[in-house]
């Protein structure tokens, strides 16, 4: 019986020491720290070295790596790579293998600013106090981080004779501010500071408001209707709501309606708040009715402006058996010869039907015109002559 149970006693031990040595269930992290900074050597430290190391699985918002230990007596040393180390952020980490062990740490950035990343737009915005442009700084450390959030930026802005900072916190990792006009043109100049890093100086261009309403007006040497001279309209000072005058360049547009009920059109930009635009005169009686405008946003006044004929009558001579006709001498309102370019035009009618109209101009107050035997084989026609509005029928002209 003592044979057997010290038989069953060896048997038992025999079993026990034929088991392999495996205590990683036992390792432990020692590393106390959860916060580290930005670009500091981080090392994991664990208790329970056997022979049988664990690898240490890693993983940030960047990417994931292994790490393999560094034996070091009794305890397992794992250097976390510069590539996380060096990246703001939580930190998860598992031990591989048996061991249940796993956890987090954190990375903070360094309270040290090396870059301020900064945006401003847009670059122009309306006087008058409700339109803004938006500064946006990202302060970064040496590793690109943004600064932990609560960390203070100074803002500071000067338009004319006003200055002022103003302190704003990082929040979700940029800080920003909304910058006002006011109700006056100019520029604001804007810059940031944080940790004693300064920015660039940027500008903000305040632009005028929407532009009101403006009186037109016209100059010209005289009434005539000569289709030579030039009409010149004006604007007055086109100022926006707060006084400002417009922006240079701004279109404004001239329309003119006349006897006809044809419109024209003619423009100018503003230059010092006022436009110009000009016109030719007609080169007939008329009566014209202006207005201005700058599109969608602002009208002028009406005027009105009455041209006379530059001439009230007119002769023309036919030679050569009818076929050379001389219009003139075409004088203007003080006797004098007209310009050259006067329009002059000839209808030719056979039997009430019109054959062809010929248009020449004037050159040193007369108009020759010649008509061809193909074109007008020798028959009766009626010949009629319009310039400057008046028009003269001559009836059965033999060719």
């Amino acid at each position: 019986m003592k044979l057997k149970i010290t038989y069953s006693l060896i048997s038992a031990l025999l079993a026990l020491l034929s088991i392999p040595s495996n205590n990683i269930e036992g390792i432990q992290l020692l590393t106390q720290e959860t916060t580290f900074e930005a670009g500091q050597s981080i090392i994991l430290k664990f208790s329970g070295y056997t022979e049988e190391t664990p690898r240490l699985y890693v993983s940030n918002s960047y990417g994931s790596t292994i790490i393999t230990p560094l034996a070091e007596s009794d305890y397992l040393n794992y250097q976390i790579p510069e590539s996380i180390s060096n990246k703001t952020g939580f930190v998860s980490w598992k031990l591989l293998g048996k061991s249940l062990l796993s956890g987090t740490f954190n990375i903070i950035s360094k309270q040290k600013t090396v870059v301020l990343e900064t945006y401003l737009g847009p670059p122009s915005i309306q006087a008058g106090g409700t339109d803004y442009s938006m500064l946006v700084v990202i302060p970064t450390d040496s590793f690109d981080n943004p600064l932990v959030d609560g960390t203070k930026v100074t803002v500071k802005h000067q338009f004319l004779d006003n200055q002022s900072n103003e302190d704003i916190l990082i929040k979700n990792r940029i800080a920003y501010k909304n910058i006002y006009s006011e109700t006056k043109t100019g520029r604001i100049l804007v810059s940031s500071e944080c940790l004693g890093l300064n920015s660039k100086e940027f500008t903000v261009n305040v632009m005028p408001a929407i532009p009101t309403g403006f009186d037109i007006s016209y100059q010209r040497n005289h009434d005539y209707a000569d289709g030579n001279q030039i009409t010149t309209f004006s604007t007055s000072i086109i100022n926006d709501k707060y006084g400002n005058l417009v922006s240079d360049g701004t279109y404004v547009e001239f329309f003119i309606s006349n006897n006809s009920n044809h419109i024209l059109k003619t423009f100018g930009t503003a230059i010092n708040g006022v436009a110009h635009a000009k016109m030719i005169h007609p080169d007939h009686e008329d009566q014209w009715t202006v207005k201005a405008y700058v599109e969608g946003m602002a009208e002028s006044n009406q005027i009105e402006l009455v041209y006379k004929p530059i001439i009230s009558d007119f002769n023309a001579v036919f030679s050569e058996s009818n076929r050379t006709i001389n219009v003139g001498p075409l004088k203007s309102f003080m006797s004098q010869m007209i310009p050259d370019g006067l329009e002059v035009s000839l209808s030719v009618y056979e039997n009430d039907i019109k054959l062809e109209t010929l248009t020449k101009s004037s050159f040193e107050g007369y108009v020759t015109f010649k008509l061809d035997n193909n074109n007008f084989p020798g028959k009766n026609y009626t010949f009629k002559i319009k310039t400057a509005g008046i028009e003269k029928t001559y009836p059965n002209i033999k060719l």
